[in-house]
């Protein structure tokens, strides 16, 4: 049994070291968790001790196998109860994210392995991320940006990289959601904002939305 902190602090470890691919810095650690540097060393010596993480001073940390292990059961949960928020009780995919983070720590294996049965084994959240099943595995979903694609190319939305409240309700009124066809119109020079097609309707967006929207293509 972990304390929630604990389990926090390993999600952290794993999302930042799934981006770098190498040890992850207390830094790094420090301004994910919104805490002292000297907080994220007392910590990561206490999950050392637990070997579930290996943590050299100055070199950064990495997951134990053990570590990660518990790392993917959190990332689970959490992405578990996020589609039960949204398709079972009707949340919006902008409000589930701070209630998950309660969710996630359920310690019960029972309720969230028939918690993925009863939503019939879901391979991605409500923001297109991908659920781990029971053994830590993830599907494995080629995507790239939006902003990559070229003019007149075209692809379906498969995710976000911005989950943020204020970045999904913008998608939102844009009437942009997952499993949307997007084509690229045209891109302009002066700013770099590119006009898209979604469904019907045209409109302008900019590199920054781009950037935070994953694309699959034919």
């Amino acid at each position: 049994m972990f304390s929630q902190a604990e389990e926090n602090y390993i999600k952290a470890i794993y999302a930042l070291d799934t981006k770098a691919n190498k040890g992850v810095s207390t830094n790094l650690i420090a301004e994910k968790m919104n805490t002292k540097a000297s907080s994220v060393t007392d910590m990561l010596q206490k999950l050392a001790d637990k070997r579930l993480v290996v943590y050299k001073k100055y070199q950064g940390a990495q997951l134990s196998i053990k570590g990660k292990k518990i790392a993917t059961s959190v990332v689970r949960k959490h992405r578990l109860w996020e589609t039960f928020l949204v398709n079972k009780l009707n949340f919006s995919w902008d409000e589930v994210h701070d209630i998950a983070e309660q969710l996630e720590h359920v310690k019960s294996e029972t309720l969230i392995d028939k918690l993925d049965e009863f939503l019939d084994y879901p391979r991605v959240d409500p923001h297109g991320d991908p659920i781990p099943d029971k053994n830590g595995e993830l599907l494995s979903i080629e995507k790239i940006v939006l902003a990559t694609l070229k003019v007149n190319e075209s692809g379906i939305c498969v995710g976000v990289i911005d989950s943020s409240s204020d970045f999904l309700q913008f998608l939102d009124k844009q009437n942009i959601a997952l499993g949307q066809k997007i084509t690229v119109i045209s891109k302009e020079s002066f700013d770099d904002s590119i006009t898209i097609k979604v469904g019907n309707r045209e409109l302008s967006i900019s590199q920054k939305i781009a950037h935070n929207l994953f694309i699959k293509t034919a």
